[in-house]
């Protein structure tokens, strides 16, 4: 993408309503528009991230054998009051009348709307189990949305819901996800640890949140310091062997790791000290197995073994992708701007012109933009004639990993600059060498 050619409405002025550096930042490197209070529209660098988030959000859904669908945001009303959740959920929900004076609300979440899909279609034990999940957008009308993002009314959701015949069952596709969370935050390059949380609204009995650590976090968490470093499951994980997969969440769950509301004081200070990380911590996915609470009052129930007829056993699995772009950046900046994790980057190259309308300089940058491009790279080229020090700021701003700087001096010379925008590391290259580090 040619920069002459690309909406990035960069603002050079921090805006005085971002509280938290992700709000001030993805406002500043043209990410976000604030259009009502917790209601973003996505421009497209913006968009572009969470694009990336999506892609490996559903490949390791799919990974675990999720299958996905797309749900309406706007629900019946009727099937929350099947729930007893109607009157229960709170002010957060946005109710509304349609033309008919029917009763329907903007979809906080789908627990109610997937159950009833799910007891029209599906008879017997022999169909289970049985996971669906769509990326939807969602309202939630919080009484003080702030933090751009990160606690907006409006937001992206991926939702994933089971369908098993009993409890042994459904802790298997709880630890499905539990595996399939891990992978997911390790390749969106982020630290994630799985901490005992509060089911909330939702319901249930089981429950962990997946936390980021980060300074500007939300809330205070606790957790063992071997988390930091722990790795997750690899690709070769196989979903479907029961046992592995229970080592595996035993691996991760025999630490000690709680939010604040599930904090044991005492059992953390048993942990040696040089063990015991207290920190603030980024929710970026939250996951729950909550037995009959709605198949029961639905009457979704499926023919057993037996032939009896039996309610059947479900559980949620949320990440949102929008509050994830933002906690990528609350987790990696610094005072130039956004650091990317390399695989949700907008861009994996800045390629920068520093005298547009020289011949050689932009030739040499045609080349390289042209032959990073057939290498897949995707690359941004600030073809613009902004000032060198005007460029810099920008790229450093939107934090691509990786700027490429092409100038008459070194080029004479036969050089390009290379530099890492995470480690601030520069180099001279052939542009040829450069290529080849592509």
């Amino acid at each position: 993408m040619r920069l002459s050619r690309y909406f990035l409405p960069i603002l050079r002025e921090t805006p005085k309503e971002a509280e938290v550096v992700s709000h001030r930042l993805m406002l500043r490197a043209g990410m976000i528009r604030q259009e009502a209070a917790g209601i973003y529209a996505l421009l497209p660098l913006g968009l572009r991230v969470v694009e990336k988030i999506n892609r490996i959000i559903r490949e390791e859904q799919n990974r675990a054998g999720a299958i996905e669908l797309l749900m309406p945001t706007i629900q019946s009303a009727d099937l929350w009051r099947e729930s007893g959740r109607y009157d229960d959920y709170g002010k957060e929900m946005l109710r509304i009348k349609d033309r008919h004076e029917r009763d329907v609300l903007y979809g906080p979440t789908n627990e109610e709307m997937i159950t009833d899909i799910f007891r029209t279609y599906v008879r017997s034990y022999k169909d289970l189990p049985l996971n669906l999940y769509h990326i939807q957008w969602k309202f939630r009308d919080e009484i003080r949305p702030r933090f751009g993002l990160m606690r907006g009314r409006e937001f992206l959701m991926k939702d994933a819901y089971s369908f098993d015949l009993d409890q042994a069952g459904a802790e298997h596709s709880y630890n499905k996800m539990f595996v399939a969370y891990l992978r997911t935050f390790a390749r969106l390059g982020l630290t994630a640890i799985p901490m005992v949380a509060d089911t909330g609204p939702i319901g249930g009995n089981l429950s962990h949140e997946f936390i980021i650590l980060a300074s500007t976090g939300e809330s205070e968490v606790f957790c063992h310091k071997d988390y930091l470093t722990m790795t997750a499951p690899d690709a070769a994980t196989d979903f479907d062997d029961k046992a592995g997969l229970d080592a595996i969440v035993k691996r991760w769950t025999s630490l000690y790791a709680a939010t604040s509301e599930k904090h044991d004081a005492a059992a953390f200070a048993a942990l040696p000290a040089e063990a015991q990380v207290s920190a603030r911590g980024i929710e970026v996915g939250h996951i729950f197995y909550f037995g009959t609470k709605y198949s029961a009052p639905m009457k979704a129930v499926v023919a057993a073994p037996d032939g009896s007829l039996v309610p059947v056993h479900g559980g949620s699995y949320g990440i949102g992708p929008t509050r994830v772009a933002a906690a990528a950046i609350e987790a990696g900046h610094d005072e130039a701007g956004i650091i990317w994790p390399e695989a949700i980057a907008p861009f994996r190259v800045g390629l920068v012109n520093l005298k547009p309308g020289d011949a050689a300089v932009d030739g040499a940058c045609a080349e390289l933009y042209a032959r990073l491009g057939a290498k897949g790279v995707e690359v941004l080229l600030d073809d613009t004639e902004e000032r060198p020090g005007a460029k810099f700021a920008a790229m450093d701003l939107i934090g691509l990993p990786w700027q490429v700087i092409v100038g008459p001096k070194g080029l004479a010379a036969g050089q390009v600059e290379l530099k890492n925008r995470a480690t601030g590391a520069r180099e001279t290259l052939s542009p040829a060498d450069v290529l080849a580090r592509f």
